[in-house]
């Protein structure tokens, strides 16, 4: 993984260089874990994109005007546990001194990827295919446009943010003081 981000990190830089764009550090390291997220991006798009596909296949025999949920349910669901072991490993890592809850981190990437996942998702392929009359094999599509940029921003702000380690160990560290006190 080492050498991709290598890569990547090259590619960036050059391409700054080329545009004769200063790049600081930080900007470089922000850029280079938004290319990532969209590796594991990718990744989730097309396994997404499989699943729904298979249910929509799977439901066609009965005709139901609302398979397209269940597609984008089901793929989601699926998807988001892939997306999570990704991001959790590859793109949010946590640093040297910091410390994340996996628990709390899935419940809140449930959340955010519901969002855009389900909530997101549906309204617009309603859009998409009720009213505009695209197909709905390209309707999920569609709606990555909007969804990439704004799960990057929910998970690298709120499902994966890290804390300082002292942070976590210092709430159970400190002892009740009302307790502790002798009379």
């Amino acid at each position: 993984m080492n050498r991709i981000e290598d890569w990547i990190r090259s590619a960036i830089a050059f391409f700054f260089r080329l545009l004769h764009i200063p790049l600081r550090d930080s900007a470089l390291e922000s850029l280079v874990q938004f290319v990532k997220f969209g590796l594991v991006g990718v990744t989730n798009t097309a396994i997404s994109y499989v699943i729904n596909i298979l249910v929509l296949k799977l439901l066609q025999p009965w005709h139901l005007p609302w398979d397209y949920v269940a597609g984008n349910v089901t793929a989601f669901v699926l998807s988001v546990l892939w997306s999570f072991y990704w991001n959790n490993k590859y793109v949010f890592k946590k640093g040297e001194g910091q410390t994340r809850r996996l628990g709390r981190a899935l419940l809140k990437t449930y959340v955010a990827y519901a969002l855009t996942g389900i909530v997101l998702a549906n309204v617009l392929s309603y859009v998409w295919i009720e009213v505009l009359g695209i197909s709905k094999y390209v309707a999920p599509l569609i709606n990555l446009i909007i969804s990439i940029p704004l799960n990057f921003i929910i998970n690298k702000f709120w499902a994966f943010r890290t804390a300082p380690e002292e942070d976590s160990q210092a709430h159970k560290a400190i002892p009740n003081e009302t307790h502790s006190r002798q009379p």
